[in-house]
């Protein structure tokens, strides 16, 4: 899993509340056990038209935001059904952070086990940013995990919360499983000591 401390980036703006995993990933695209061709299908319904061609009125399609590395979602982002494929893709195409004012929390929980950081903001800090997004598409934002700030561009900033668990496993690029692989000498100690272990 790739480390998180700092980002700076241009920001991806989808303002609609109430995108489930579904939209985020197409069920089409669940086939797959592995990420591999995941980014393809992410937002596949309306990056796309009819004849398979992209659609130019989409947020993903805009040249100006082709390397950009945050989407500033609407309310309730990835709700609906439990879908790991969704922050797979999502990181695949080269999304590493998602602002929004909520998450699903099975969407959360798959994203910051895949590395992907959900950021929470106030309401009025989701507008500011949407409203800063037509203005200048080109507007870049930092994200700093070490002191859970998201540094606006006029320099000043806005906190957000995270569980120390999920912190540092981000910051140090490991998935749950690595965290506690982590710990195996550890685990032994304690298995010997405790009879345990034969």
């Amino acid at each position: 899993m790739q480390q998180f401390e700092t980002l700076t980036s241009r920001v991806i703006p989808l303002p609609r509340d109430d995108v489930d995993t579904d939209q985020i990933i197409p069920a089409r695209y669940l086939k797959v056990t592995d990420k591999a061709g995941l980014a393809e299908g992410l937002f596949s319904s309306w990056r796309y038209l009819p004849d398979g061609s992209p659609d130019p009125d989409f947020t993903l399609n805009n040249p100006l935001v082709a390397e950009a590395r945050i989407l500033l979602a609407g309310d309730n982002f990835g709700c609906g059904s439990s879908r790991e494929h969704a922050p797979w893709a999502l990181i695949g195409w080269g999304i590493q952070a998602v602002i929004s004012t909520s998450f699903a929390d099975i969407f959360r929980n798959n994203a910051m086990k895949n590395g992907l950081l959900p950021v929470v903001v106030p309401l009025e800090i989701q507008k500011r940013l949407f409203d800063l997004c037509r203005n200048d598409p080109t507007l870049q934002v930092t994200i700093d995990l070490v002191s859970q700030t998201l540094q606006l561009p006029d320099g000043s900033t806005v906190s957000f919360s995270i569980d120390p668990f999920n912190k540092t496993c981000l910051l140090e690029g490991l998935d749950p499983m690595q965290y506690i692989l982590r710990h195996t000498p550890d685990i032994e100690a304690y298995e010997q000591a405790r009879g345990i272990l034969s």
